[in-house]
């Protein structure tokens, strides 16, 4: 985005356009915010916070909808292990915020008041019953849409902001507090806070990044036909314009909230059309090439037959359809491949970290006398565990999923170790001739996981083996060898497998392609030397 774009978006005078250069990315948003909560957590010797909370200056992201900013604030918490407490300011009134008045007697040299107290504010309450919940006693408190505030809760937003109290309530320390808002042009609830406001935020402006989005989506396994699409047509990743018809909008929530519908579509059976797009891009342009590119994806998913190719049934057909598609179709059946292996690297990668947590644990029952018991003594650990994440508000679906798939591997394997009884043996399911223990059983069920995990990877190392053949046969070491590499590479999930297991394809061609790109880097620095 232009500086005179984002002049216009946050409504800046133009004279203004060569001093505006402190627009961050989400990416680096979130660095900043991450860096700023655990400085703001740092204590010194004496277990004091070294920034005193009346010191923190509240965080203040400004940016445009829809672009990940209540995402960015729930992701920091689940990565530092933090509690969260999120709220949108558009909802509360004063007495929400503040708390309701009552009367208090009070003596004051010996003479009784009457003394208007006030109840705690829902706000701050919620704090402490998360704490008391979860047994996590720092967090962050999000505040979203802070600059959309009613006219009565104005003044007391800006003594919270200040001191950190609603009410006479102070919000306990070890919690940071994080707010969002969105310029006036997105809302005609804002209200633009004066200099003395801001003079007490931190305050870091936000803009749509396709790039930065971009791995987030690979992370989060937006359908690839979005990202392929978006790839080519950047300026639709994000995308507000007045039409004669109003305001017409694309912001990356509806991208991601439309992917999630895709792959529930598509799972179901039903048909992808205009009519479901349009409920998530409210723009009717972006809408029919979406739909349209969305076709044609489609199209080449059957007429290349990616998981035929992954196996190694490579056909001659869909070889020459591939060497002489243009650079738009290679780019969407690149993304179908990519997908499909890096779903496949996802469910290992995931997989081995569940299989990891879970040995410390079946190890415990080695020496214990009763092992359904301590079977039941560890589910019972484990849903508490849970419990208190999901009280916190600082748990991720992949945590969430990975203790649920412990603690339904653990009730298992009690039923298997119960079937043994105190001290008796059992049949081996494998060699029934064998006598084992209830700990043999439970061991025997756990290999048979790790067994399972071994032949995935035996199956992705060939897929990925199939993957590059085709690649190298179909395109050569050019653009699309490099865009696979890359893609591989900078995806969380695929680098951690490869990491982990290796490929030998995927290991030759980065160096490959990596010595080119220093040849060309000398190259090019040789050049700059030459007399012109």
């Amino acid at each position: 985005m232009s500086l005179t774009c984002r002049n216009e978006l946050y409504g800046l005078e133009d004279e203004t356009a060569d001093r505006r250069t402190d627009f961050m990315n989400m990416k680096e948003a979130k660095m900043d915010i991450r860096n700023t909560i655990e400085i703001y957590l740092k204590k010194d010797e004496f277990g004091d916070y070294r920034i005193p909370l009346v010191r923190q200056r509240p965080i203040f992201l400004l940016g445009a909808p829809g672009i990940g900013k209540t995402a960015v604030v729930e992701q920091i918490a689940q990565e530092l292990h933090l509690a969260l407490v999120s709220y949108s300011m558009t909802h509360h009134t004063r007495q929400s915020a503040l708390g309701l008045p009552f009367i208090q007697q009070k003596s004051y040299g010996g003479v009784t008041y009457d003394v208007s107290e006030y109840t705690m504010s829902e706000i701050i309450a919620s704090v402490y019953d998360t704490m008391e919940e979860s047994g996590i006693r720092e967090g962050i408190l999000f505040l979203d849409e802070i600059n959309c505030v009613s006219e009565t809760l104005a003044p007391a937003m800006l003594q919270f902001l200040q001191y950190k109290v609603f009410g006479r309530h102070r919000v306990p320390e070890g919690w940071v507090i994080v707010t969002a808002g969105n310029p006036p042009m997105y809302n005609k609830s804002v209200r633009e806070f004066d200099i003395v406001t801001m003079d007490r935020l931190k305050v870091m402006e936000v803009e749509p990044d396709f790039s930065v989005w971009k791995e987030y989506a690979m992370e989060r396994g937006i359908h690839s036909a979005i990202v392929s699409f978006l790839e080519l047509k950047k300026e639709y990743f994000y995308h507000i314009e007045t039409t004669g018809k109003g305001r017409s909008y694309v912001t990356a929530r509806g991208w991601e909230d439309l992917s999630q519908i895709i792959l529930l579509y598509e799972e179901n059976g039903l048909k992808v059309d205009e009519a479901l797009a349009g409920q998530y891009l409210r723009n009717e342009e972006i809408v029919r090439e979406f739909c349209a590119y969305y076709d044609l994806y489609q199209k080449y998913k059957n007429d290349y037959q990616v998981k035929e190719i992954l196996n190694g049934n490579i056909s001659q057909t869909a070889l020459l359809k591939a060497q002489a598609a243009d650079f738009d179709e290679r780019l969407s059946l690149l993304g179908m491949l990519l997908e499909q292996v890096q779903n496949g690297m996802r469910e290992a990668v995931l997989t081995g970290e569940y299989l990891q947590e879970l040995t410390p644990l079946l190890r415990s029952l080695k020496q214990a006398p009763d092992v359904p018991q301590r079977l039941g003594q560890l589910v019972e650990a484990r849903e508490k565990l849970l419990h208190n994440l999901e009280a916190a508000n600082t748990l991720s679906g992949v945590e969430k999923t990975k203790h649920r798939r412990i603690i339904q591997f653990l009730l298992q394997a009690q039923k298997t170790a119960r079937i043994a009884g105190d001290g008796k043996r059992i049949s081996n399911a494998v060699h029934p001739e064998k006598q084992e223990s209830a700990f043999d059983a439970v061991k025997e069920k756990f290999d048979d996981e790790v067994a399972g995990l071994r032949k995935s990877a035996a199956d992705m190392d060939g897929q990925m083996s199939h993957l590059f053949a085709f690649v190298e046969a179909a395109f050569g070491q050019g653009n699309e060898m490099l865009i696979l590499v890359t893609e591989l590479t900078v995806n969380q999930y695929s680098a951690r497998y490869l990491a982990q297991y290796g490929c030998e394809p995927y290991r030759r061609y980065s160096e490959v392609l990596m010595l080119s790109e220093r040849q060309n880097r000398m190259r090019e620095e040789l050049q700059k030397l030459e007399l012109q």
